[in-house]
């Protein structure tokens, strides 16, 4: 069990899967939505792409709960960011990471709740379609898109400091914790 649970020491099994796999699956969301932006309408690649983004996203929401849940219950075991300001800032930095995580796909969920078109997700319907939308549920998904590269920016950031501050400057193993 203590592989695969976290460790003062280290991040167990579970945590490193959920970590890399969501890295990836993120990765490929991220790249869907800069096709969208950047390419033009009849493009082959912005379609394709495209065209997994709602699926990916709504697995990365309950992938994200799901390791909300797994972190919640290993909390007490989990590395520790540390108690001075850089550590603070970290855990503030996470929790800013945790909560677009959440709201990003929300705004759409409750956007699609609110639809006339309803949802979909790997053939079962989510949300039936509503015979008339209502404003006020798809309101808030105006923000999807600028919550998603707010959430962009914040994972570079993360990147950032745990390659170039934790892994090149302080050399403290922050790093090989999540790698394994």
């Amino acid at each position: 069990m203590s592989r695969v649970q976290d460790q003062p020491d280290r991040y167990g099994a579970v945590t490193r899967v959920l970590h890399w796999g969501m890295a990836i699956l993120f990765a490929a969301q991220f790249l869907s939505a800069a096709a969208h932006w950047a390419l033009p309408r009849e493009n082959a690649i912005r379609e394709a792409l495209w065209g997994y983004h709602v699926t990916l996203g709504i697995t990365l929401f309950l992938l994200v709960l799901l390791r909300g849940v797994w972190g919640l219950i290993n909390l007490r075991r989990r590395p520790s960011h540390g108690g001075d300001l850089l550590g603070r800032a970290a855990a503030a930095g996470h929790a800013a990471l945790y909560a677009l995580m959440v709201l990003v796909p929300g705004v759409r969920l409750l956007a699609a709740a609110g639809s006339e078109r309803g949802l979909t997700y790997l053939g079962m319907t989510v949300f039936a379609p509503r015979e008339t939308g209502i404003a006020w549920m798809r309101a808030p998904a105006e923000w999807h898109g600028e919550l998603g590269w707010i959430l962009a920016l914040l994972v570079l950031g993360h990147i950032a400091m745990a390659v170039g501050w934790h892994h090149l400057v302080k050399r403290d193993g922050a790093l090989s914790r999540m790698a394994g």
